[in-house]
């Protein structure tokens, strides 16, 4: 006879139209291991995504989706995500587990109980380079050598909340990027990598020359001072970023390679007081997409002040000497 616990459990899955999973080796169970602890894509290229908020801006990103799983208390998420997993055009499964097995398969220390596998938008360099009608030109991020995935998926985050249309992630000399869909650079993104078109794991001499062709401009973020006859190194401000340009970010330790830097188009560094040397690459990429968001949005809605430039006018007027 079953336990009411053990009956509890039974009704809830069977209202929810699926059986529970409560087998370690389960095929699925193994799937989501893999993705999530494991931070690896499955055989079929899914990754795999945790947490209610990832796994709403996974349904919403009009990727495609393998299976949605919850577990026992994960189940009060359920009606939170409704919209998207009860309409009869999603067909993918719907799975429970208990919460002891979700635990041992989720790569949180306090894992929601929901999670997904989700296959990555795949991205060729046109889509790269398309800008939506919203925007004055392609806006890009190119990382290179970006190794800790935290950085990757801030910089991604922060791009994307700035307009930035395209990224790609690209080794630089020994350094690899890492990879933009493992769980930490997906939670870092908050999700954004999964709207925004990006090529993974590119060449970076056939992305940059492909670039040169298609008549974008590179801008290398350097942490190296120009050599005697080089051109000096531009403020973001000094840059025009209304034009197809695409943002190089190097190395959280050694930045760009020098050989990088002096193929780019322009070098660029953000003005700091004296005694701090640098900026974490994360925080070096949001000063200057705010730049770029400014110039841009400055663009497409030139009646329009900031209310800083608001006061500095009235200012002058206030200051200003009768005649």
């Amino acid at each position: 006879m079953a336990t009411p616990s053990k009956a509890a459990r039974n009704n809830r899955s069977a209202a929810n139209g699926a059986a529970l999973l409560t087998g370690r080796d389960n095929r699925w169970l193994k799937e989501f291991r893999v993705a999530l602890r494991g931070g690896l894509p499955t055989e079929s290229g899914f990754v795999g995504v945790e947490g209610v908020r990832l796994v709403e801006e996974a349904l919403r990103s009009g990727c495609r989706i393998q299976a949605v799983l919850f577990s026992e208390s994960g189940e009060r998420h359920h009606e939170r995500l409704s919209s998207f997993i009860d309409r009869p055009e999603m067909a993918f499964p719907v799975l429970r587990t208990t919460d002891r097995l979700f635990e041992g398969l989720a790569d949180t220390e306090h894992p929601q109980g929901v999670a997904a596998l989700v296959h990555p938008r795949e991205t060729a360099f046109d889509d790269f380079l398309r800008a939506p009608l919203s925007a004055c030109a392609p806006l890009l991020v190119v990382l290179a050598g970006v190794q800790d995935p935290g950085n990757v998926g801030t910089i991604l985050r922060t791009a994307a909340a700035f307009g930035a249309t395209g990224a790609a992630t690209a080794a630089s000399g020994i350094s690899g990027t890492a990879n933009p869909f493992s769980p930490k650079a997906l939670r870092a993104s908050a999700g954004a990598a999964l709207h925004l078109p990006i090529l993974a794991g590119v060449s970076l001499s056939i992305l940059l020359a492909q670039l040169k062709v298609a008549g974008v401009r590179t801008l290398a973020s350097s942490v190296h001072e120009p050599r005697d006859g080089e051109q000096p190194l531009l403020a973001p401000w000094e840059v025009d970023w209304c034009q197809p340009v695409a943002l190089l970010v190097g190395n959280e330790g050694a930045g760009l390679p020098e050989e990088v830097e002096r193929s780019a188009d322009a070098r660029i560094r953000i003005p700091m007081a004296s005694g701090i040397e640098s900026l974490n690459a994360a925080a070096a990429a949001a000063v200057v997409f705010y730049e770029a968001a400014r110039q841009r949005n400055a663009t497409l809605a030139p009646g329009i002040q900031t209310s800083a430039t608001r006061q500095s006018a009235q200012m002058s007027d206030a200051t200003r000497l009768p005649k």
